[in-house]
Formats: structure tokens, sequence, C-alpha cells
């Protein structure tokens, strides 16, 4: 890429450290070039406030804020919920908004004619393959910059010294210097005292947990909640309808305030390393929940079974910013197919971070209460004879050739 061919760069920019900066810097190293800042809105709320004022104070000639809300829940997260998709018990929150933002950042790019696309993703993380994938599968031929595998900078700490060198208004302090994600989905945490393994996440310090509460704290009466489904999409909650982005919303509500959907764990990031992040995805916990449990009675043994083994890929092709490819639209069509009965209705309790099962119904249930039960029922034990005899052939003639071989062993 030659730099003096750049003269218009489209930036992701979310109004945070990274992006704050890039814009200042993009100028000053890619000859005073426009800067054309796009945030794209999936959910993060009071982050857009003020945002077009900071992107023009800093340097950027215009700033496109796209409402993305409701394509980002239908058409990526809503499809991970059907597919049962979970990465090492993370729900995906960063890596499913990635496409989704990735993709209106090349719209804009073309729109604006512009030389080149930018994000502020680390050279140490996932997103930086996330938003590439995405940008390459829409405009091959667009330039990408990425600031971090350019600049000397090294570290938060610099970033920070280079905000407050350009005069650059931040948010967070050295104190709260948290790298975080947030969108309706979910909210990451990480770096600081959570790069200590040994360290226990400060769910109690006010201000840490921004969409939960401990469940320590939380309420000590349980909170019932009703979902229905239609072909493994959400369109009920509590009997009232609305659609799935709102009942995500209120979901979230209602699951925070009861301390569900907080996880600790230390991840497998696709470019080798290890990192430990705090998750929190109280409307998504539930729904992943609920939607697994109405699969329960509506999917066959052998289907739910391969759609569990096909789950962990799905997990991967997201988490591994492999979202437009022919693979992950294959198993997409596949779910869907499972999908076509997952109708029905679940009541989950929730109590101090806990799920609870309450209650599932379903018109299509495969469960028979009158086949299953314990008391009398039309069920012909004596099957049972004929069953096990073909089931356990190939073991009865394995036992008798080893005894003909004098080769059993008790």
């Amino acid at each position: 890429m030659n730099k003096e061919n750049i003269k218009k760069v489209v930036l992701a920019y979310s109004g945070g450290l990274d992006t704050s900066i890039i814009i200042p810097w993009l100028k000053e190293n890619y000859n005073n070039c426009e800067v054309v800042a796009v945030s794209g809105n999936v959910g993060q709320a009071d982050e857009l406030e003020g945002l077009e004022e900071k992107a023009l104070k800093t340097g950027a000639s215009k700033l496109y804020v796209l409402d993305l809300t409701d394509e980002y829940v239908d058409n990526y997260i809503i499809p991970c919920v059907k597919a049962g998709a979970v990465y090492e018990e993370y729900l995906l929150g960063t890596s499913h908004a990635r496409p989704c933002l990735a993709k209106a950042l090349v719209e804009i790019a073309l729109k604006e004619g512009a030389d080149a696309v930018c994000h502020g993703c680390t050279g140490k993380g996932n997103d930086q393959v996330r938003f590439e994938l995405a940008i390459k599968h829409f405009a091959p031929d667009l330039a990408i910059i990425a600031p971090w595998r350019e600049w000397d900078i090294k570290s938060r700490e610099e970033e920070i010294d280079y905000a407050e060198a350009h005069n650059i208004p931040l948010k967070i302090n050295r104190e709260t210097n948290y790298s975080k994600d947030k969108n309706l989905w979910h909210l990451s945490h990480e770096g600081m005292d959570l790069e200590d393994t040994g360290n226990e996440p400060q769910y109690e310090k006010p201000g840490f947990l921004e969409m939960s509460v401990s469940p320590i704290v939380a309420p000590d009466a349980p909170t019932y909640v009703t979902l229905d489904f239609e072909q493994g999409i959400p369109v009920a909650l509590n009997g009232e309808k609305m659609s799935a982005k709102n009942i995500i919303l209120k979901l979230n509500e209602i699951g925070g305030a009861n301390g569900i959907g907080i996880i600790d764990i230390v991840e497998n990031r696709l470019v080798g390393m290890k990192c430990r992040g705090v998750y929190e995805t109280p409307g998504g916990a539930i729904l992943y929940k609920a939607h697994s449990v109405l699969e329960s009675i509506c999917l066959d043994k052998m289907t739910l079974h391969e759609k569990q083994r096909m789950a962990i890929t799905f997990a991967e092709l997201v988490y591994n910013g492999q979202w437009f490819t022919p693979l992950r639209e294959a198993m997409s069509a596949f779910v869907d197919k499972t999908q076509e009965k997952v109708t029905g209705t679940v009541k989950l309790k929730l109590y101090k971070g806990n799920m609870i099962n309450a209650g599932v119904w379903s018109p299509y249930t495969l469960y028979s209460e009158e086949i299953a039960t314990f008391g009398e029922s039309d069920y012909n034990q004596k099957d049972a004879d004929g069953f096990i005899n073909l089931y356990g052939l190939p073991v009865t003639i394995q036992a008798l050739v080893n005894k003909k071989n004098n080769e059993n062993k008790i």
C-alpha cells in the first residue's frame, strides 16, 4: 500500500480509546488524509452520546451513525441462538457484532469513494481478523489500515499519553482502564487486574458490572419469565408479543437484576494465546437456556445430537471471523431446517445467577407422558427382549468367540 495514494479513509469509530487517537494519527501519518468516521449502533447506548462532536473536534470530516440494531439481532444474533453456538462458554457477543459492523463500514467506504478503511483492533486480538475477513469478502481490493500493526504505541497507557498530548477527551482514566466492548447483547471486560488469573473479579465493586449485579446482591426472591418461540425465534416475553431485539433488551433488565449471565473464562484466541475475560450477557444467557430447553422436547435424538456437534464448529466459525463463508451459510441452512418445529413456550425461574427450568410446552413435543410414565400404559415392556437381543448381538458374538479361544476375563 502506497501511503501517497491514500486521500480518504473510512474509520470504524467507536469513540473509545483506540479509535479516538486514530483520527489524529491517520492525519499525521497519511498525508493529512480526509477521515470519515463510521459508528455502527449495535446497542452500545450511552457510548454514542456526544460522538459526532468528539469525532469532528479530533479531525474527522464527518460522522455516520448507523442504526444496525435490528440487522444485528435478526441476521447475526438469532442465527447463533438457533444454532446453539457457544465458544468455550462465551456467547459470542463481540464475535457476531464484527461482521455486521464491517459490512456497514464497507458500504460507507464504497459510497464515499474511499481509498482505504481503518479499524482500531490490536495485533493481538481476534477482532482484526473478523473485521478484515468481512472487508475482504465485500471489497477485496480495498486497502486496510490497522494502526496497531504500524505505530510505535505499545500499551493502553501510552495511548492515554498520546490522547492527553493531543487534547483528546476520554471517558476512562488510568484506574478504570479496562478494555471493554459493549453492545445490546453483552459487555466484555479485559485487562488490568484480570490479566492475573489468580485475581478474583471485583463483582461487588461499584461500577465494575454495568449490565448486571453480582448474584450476591441479587433479590432474595426468584423471578419467573416465560418465552414463546416460533421456529426457534423468540416472539413473546411473559405473554407479550415483541421483536427479538426488544425481547433481548427486556431480558437484559430482568436477567441483569438477578445476576444472570456473568462468566469469567480464559479463552483460546484465534491468534494462539490464551486470554482472560469477564463477560456480562444477561438476556442472551436466558435466551440460550430457554431455546435449549424447548429443543429438548421438539428435536429427535439424532437431529439434536448432530446439531450439538455442529454447534461447536458453528461457534468456531463465528469466533474466527468466518461468518461470510460457504460453510457457515450451509450450517445455517441446516439449523433453519431443524428449527421448523421448535415452537412453544418455556418458563424459567431466575434466582441469584441461576436459571431453573420451571416448565416447557409445545404442540410439537416428542415427549409422551403416556409412554414415559412409571404408571400403567400401553407400552409393552416385553418388547425390550427382542430389542436387547438384537442390539446386543455383536457383544454376544464377541463373547462367544472369546469363550471359544479361552479369552473371556472377569
